[in-house]
């Protein structure tokens, strides 16, 4: 949208162009005039529902436009209610029946919907853009927004393809990067940037350039809700039921479908549901590595008890060598999850058959299935006994954490932490826990950056509500900005790099609803992890073939940037190249890769950090 008439066909065709590895079998743009603002919209299509030229967008409707990233798996049901409401349709397209429905019911029409996506419609007439975004964040979208110039789109490489788009880095967002290896909502690395929230309306007036959001979807108001009086044996019948659901609309598709088949329990157990009601085999994936931790043999020991058709990649080196390069690219902002790496490669060995590939994201998060979990509620009882010790224990605590030299910064750190959690209660303590467990500590954070700052994201600090059990904040916090905006960005960009569409089943938000008010030792009893999914698996699969300790992708990669691929280090990590940024220390971070090298530094993921960040302000700044 741009208010000073700047704009033309040719800039809304190269934004789109960024973005045809997402769409790369159709490519659909309209350059507009609505209200005196010059609108341009672009698509790149993957071709999932209804494969002919009436699925094409942008798509018209009245007085609306609509383009829309994503799938509303349950757009036939709504369909026949449109139906019965006068409505008719030209496409068997899901995106033809959120255009229908919105016409019909105006933004309520989102709480007919589940699936993923993301869409932007314009009412001509009135001059109006309506924005609105999943409930969970599985589609992304991003906006530019400088009072000029409102830009929008699936990736940010194609806001920087506007001749308006200012590449300006905020340090904010930087700094929380280097703390957590994502940047987490709403913010993105670039200042006028943000990625839209999840469950919000966002309405422009193309006249007066006044903008408003609406929140229809937040997962915070169902763990402030009584918890659900409801037995153990009636709860799992009930989530079973939501799971069958869940995965037989995200089978929804014209083209052929996949799974990503890891071995754990996550995985497994959506292989597993939706295998026991198909007659045909099917399609699974693994990646494997040999020099680290190798899934590969309990992922086949599942597909052979399943009988689904199996695939597997043995991942080296060489693979990620070839990747590494590219992630910045991928990836658009900062970002330091490493098992991006396989995640892009089990989707290219996908792709080479399959065009939907169902992921298995949201189990941990919903059902509290983290090791770190039994740290927190650990750490949670210590403070509840320092407390029992009254006022001299919390000034002594306090006076402690004064008196500790800045040189053993770990003890200051967590001492200091300790203080800082006394004073609170509730799904407060909780949340500043796991904030300080996440952290880094303040001397370490002042050198890499040679000053100090006190960011600190705004869902370590829950203030809508009380939950209704305090434990309950660890699995809030870790959806609404882990999940969010790391785990489901990663298999987002790895899945579309190749053009393959990831679904997400455990992501439904009618199971995140239920988990929300289910009693916390129904998932985790103070034994037993995700205890709910793994007793539902197996009913499917014996636990002689599940069980063994949770692992996730690890790639050798800290030995790897020692051999084969220091050479990386050399080139993004020397000092001249550190300086360019004007953000980091370059001395600081010269004695960070010599410890690294020498196999004294006490916290290897900063070197990943480092590497990704230096990387991504090659490739684009």
């Amino acid at each position: 949208m741009d208010f000073e008439r700047r704009s033309d066909l040719r800039v809304a065709q190269e934004m789109a162009r960024t973005l045809n590895h997402r769409g790369p079998d159709a490519q659909g743009v309209e350059f507009l005039e609505v209200t005196g603002t010059q609108v341009g919209l672009a698509h790149t299509r993957l071709a999932i529902l209804d494969l002919s030229e009436a699925g094409r967008q942008p798509m018209h409707f009245g007085k609306y436009t609509i383009i829309l990233n994503g799938e509303i798996y349950n757009f036939q049901e709504i369909t026949r209610r449109l139906v019965d409401k006068g409505h008719s349709f030209v496409s068997k397209s899901d995106t033809e029946v959120v255009l229908h429905a919105f016409a019909e019911w105006g933004e309520a029409c989102v709480e007919q919907f589940i699936g993923m996506f993301a869409f932007v419609i314009i009412d001509r007439e009135t001059g109006q853009l309506h924005a609105c975004r999943d409930r969970a964040g599985v589609k992304p979208l991003y906006f530019y927004w400088d009072g000029s110039v409102f830009l929008f789109a699936s990736e940010l490489k194609a806001l920087h393809a506007h001749p308006a788009f200012r590449k300006e880095i905020d340090i904010e967002s930087a700094y929380y990067f280097f703390q957590y290896s994502y940047i987490p909502g709403p913010g993105t690395i670039f200042q006028k940037t943000r990625k839209m929230e999840p469950g919000t309306w966002l309405h422009l007036d193309l006249k007066t350039r006044a903008s408003r959001e609406t929140v229809y979807w937040k997962l915070g108001s169902f763990f402030e809700q009584p918890l659900l009086d409801i037995s153990y044996e009636e709860a799992k019948a009930e989530v079973s039921k939501l799971l069958v659901s869940a995965c037989n609309y995200r089978m929804v598709a014209d083209v052929p479908v996949g799974i990503f088949l890891s071995g754990g329990y996550d995985s497994s157990l959506v292989t597993a549901l939706i295998q026991a009601d198909s007659s045909s085999r099917l399609k699974t994936y693994t990646i494997g590595f040999p020099d680290g931790i190798d899934e590969t043999p309990h992922a086949e020991a599942v597909a052979r008890h399943l009988g689904t058709d199996h695939h597997a990649h043995a991942c080296t080196y060489r693979d990620a060598q070839d990747i590494i390069p590219d992630l910045p690219y991928y990836y658009d902002e900062p970002f330091a999850d490493i098992s991006a790496i396989p995640s892009i490669l089990v989707s290219r060995l996908a792709r080479k058959e399959v065009t939907v590939a169902l992921s298995a994201d949201g189990g941990d998060e919903l059902f509290a299935g983290y090791s770190q979990y039994k740290n927190i509620t650990d750490r949670l009882a210590q403070v509840k006994r320092y407390e029992r010790g009254g006022g001299l224990t919390r000034a002594l605590v306090g006076a402690a954490g004064s008196l500790i030299p800045p040189s053993k910064f770990h003890l200051k750190h967590q001492v200091r932490s300790l203080s800082s959690t006394l004073a609170l209660e509730g799904q407060h303590r909780v949340l500043d826990l796991m904030y300080h467990g996440r952290t880094m500590a303040p001397w370490f954070s002042r050198q890499l950056f040679n000053q100090e700052y006190n960011y600190r994201p705004a869902a370590f600090s829950y203030t809508d509500g009380t939950f209704s059990q305090p434990e309950g904040a660890m699995l809030h916090l870790d959806y609404i900005m882990n999940l969010r905006d790391c785990l489901l960005v990663k298999v987002d960009r790895a899945s579309m790099s190749t053009s393959l569409e990831g679904r997400e089943p455990l992501m439904d938000h009618r199971l995140a609803e239920l988990a929300a008010r289910l009693p916390m030792h129904f998932k985790y009893d103070g034994r037993t992890f995700k205890k709910m999914l793994r007793d539902i698996t197996h009913n499917y699969i014996p636990a002689s073939v599940m069980d063994r300790p949770k692992v996730g992708f690890d790639l050798p990669i800290y030995s790897w940037l020692k051999k084969d691929l220091a050479g990386l280090i050399d080139e993004h990590l020397a000092p001249q190249q550190v300086a360019q940024t004007g953000i980091l220390n370059p001395r600081f971070v010269s004695s960070l890769v010599s410890k690294f090298r020498n196999d004294t530094l006490l916290y290897k993921p900063i070197i990943w950090r480092l590497l990704m960040f230096q990387m991504w302000y090659k490739r684009w700044m």
